[in-house]
């Protein structure tokens, strides 16, 4: 009788090969978890390199590397650029708009992938009854795929992925640069509300200087009723205002700690508000600042990024509908009631699709008409940056011819209410030209607060509107910037 144990195609082989591809098989299952847990940490097309960086204040020179993104000890006091520093770091607004780069920037590498192969493994076991007769079926597997040829419809999707994370990149930047323009309004507005508090502090000064003045003309028989009365109405109205603008100082301090991203009772110290100087960085024509916006701003870059996404949709919406070709390759087992087969299989499949329902010609009728839509929305987008600059550049203009109005008035005002005080102690006024050059004088310095925080908000708003808001304008202006701060 003949040795059929060692032919090749023997019950004896046939097991031994089952058992070893199963062997296979199965030691590939928890290869495989391992293998997901490694790839969902590594990065083998590099997407980390093309996605945008956390947002933060930057800065060019020795002061970059000085911003700690992080809240200053209790007795420190907060400069613009740390209050900045700290609101792109915390604010949750751009924390989600990064994320949301990030998700794009994964997109890219889900694109790259339908360039590869996949590989997968199959095992399977049943039992058959056919007529009352039951048999084990088993089977195992390795199938590779391949699409080689597609005309351009995972290119089409690549460009696609590519162009929505241009736009999400700079959707990101123009999110930063509003976040920087409302950090500096706030701050702003909260050092305009310590200037109106010291302010309002003079004026009640005062006010209790005219009344003590009032008081002693009274005692000495000069002076009437009347007048010392309306001296402490002055007195007790400057009080209340004074009052009233600590409580404005207060809630400012809880939004700027909000902006930071701190709780709105942490207790704040603000630098000393260095005084504003105009400068002509921005005296430019503006319709040189319209051109320089439409290129510069991160709006009109998101805008251009979405029309060519649309536009790459359409080329994917095209190649959806055409023959794809591809190569498929894998050994395979199977063994039914003890009969066993295997083999090896390599192949190409050409899918050529020929009525779809219409599907293609809407799918890429639709595309198109995205298109068009986010053509128009380019358009729009770049009507308003014009309109943004002009707005900002005209406020800037206001605000620069009014702080230097007002440093005349103030002058004049100050001048007014000495000499009007003078005239009332020596006995040749009256108290009305005394209180009414105090309110013009408190009038004059509230004014030229405003002006001043006007004129540094109009500046960056500027700057926004041109696409140019970054650290390098706050330098510019407040240059006691001083690395390593206490």
């Amino acid at each position: 009788m003949p040795d059929t144990t060692s032919r090749p195609d023997s019950p004896l082989h046939r097991a031994a090969r089952l058992s070893l591809l199963l062997a296979a098989l199965f030691a590939a299952i928890p290869g495989k978890l391992s293998a997901l847990e490694t790839m969902a940490s590594s990065d083998p097309f590099d997407t980390r390199a093309i996605t945008p960086p956390r947002p933060a204040l930057t800065l060019s020179g020795p002061d970059s590397a000085d911003l700690p993104c992080r809240a200053l000890p209790a007795d420190a006091a907060y400069g613009v650029l740390e209050v900045i520093d700290l609101a792109l770091c915390k604010n949750p607004t751009t924390r989600e708009v990064w994320s949301i780069a990030r998700v794009q920037a994964a997109q890219v590498g889900v694109a790259q992938s339908e360039f590869l192969p996949t590989l997968d493994g199959r095992l399977a076991a049943s039992r058959v009854t056919i007529d009352s007769r039951s048999a084990n079926q088993r089977s195992a597997a390795l199938t590779l795929s391949w699409l080689l040829v597609d005309f351009g419809a995972r290119s089409a999707n690549l460009e696609v992925a590519r162009q929505l994370l241009s736009a999400a990149s700079a959707t990101l930047d123009s999110t930063v640069q509003s976040v920087f323009l409302g950090a500096l309004q706030s701050y702003y507005n909260t050092q305009a509300a310590r200037a109106a508090v010291t302010a309002a502090g003079e004026s009640e000064r005062a006010s209790r200087e005219s009344l003590s003045a009032a008081e002693v003309r009274y005692r000495v028989g000069t002076g009437t009723p009347a007048d010392r009365l309306q001296a402490q109405t002055a007195w007790s109205q400057a009080t209340l205002t004074r009052i009233r603008a600590e409580g404005v100082l207060r809630n400012a301090y809880g939004r700027l700690a909000k902006v930071m991203g701190l709780d709105a009772n942490q207790a704040l110290r603000l630098d000393e508000i260095p005084a504003a100087v105009p400068d002509a960085s921005f005296d430019r024509d503006v319709a040189e600042l319209i051109v320089e916006a439409r290129r510069q701003r991160p709006e009109m870059k998101a805008a251009e990024a979405e029309l060519l996404a649309a536009q790459a949709g359409v080329d994917y919406a095209r190649a959806s509908g055409l023959p794809t070709i591809s190569l498929s390759a894998g050994p395979q087992w199977q063994d039914l009631g003890g009969l066993s087969t295997n083999g090896n299989s390599v192949g190409l499949t050409l899918s050529l699709p020929l009525f779809s329902g219409f599907n293609t010609t809407y799918n890429v009728r639709a595309a198109q008409a995205r298109s068009d839509v986010q053509a128009a929305r380019l358009d729009s987008t770049s009507q308003q940056v014009a309109l943004d600059v002009w707005e900002a550049y005209q406020s800037l203009t206001t605000a620069t011819q009014t702080i230097r109005t007002t440093a005349d008035l103030l002058a004049s005002a100050e001048q007014s209410e000495r000499v009007a005080l003078g005239r009332y102690k020596a006995g040749v006024g009256n108290i009305l030209d005394v209180l009414n050059a105090q309110s013009a004088l408190a009038s004059a310095r509230l004014q030229r607060i405003q002006a001043m925080l006007d004129w540094r908000v109009s500046r960056a708003a500027l700057a926004r509107a041109v696409g140019v808001l970054d650290g390098s304008l706050l330098l510019s202006v407040d240059a006691t910037w001083k690395a390593g701060k206490p």
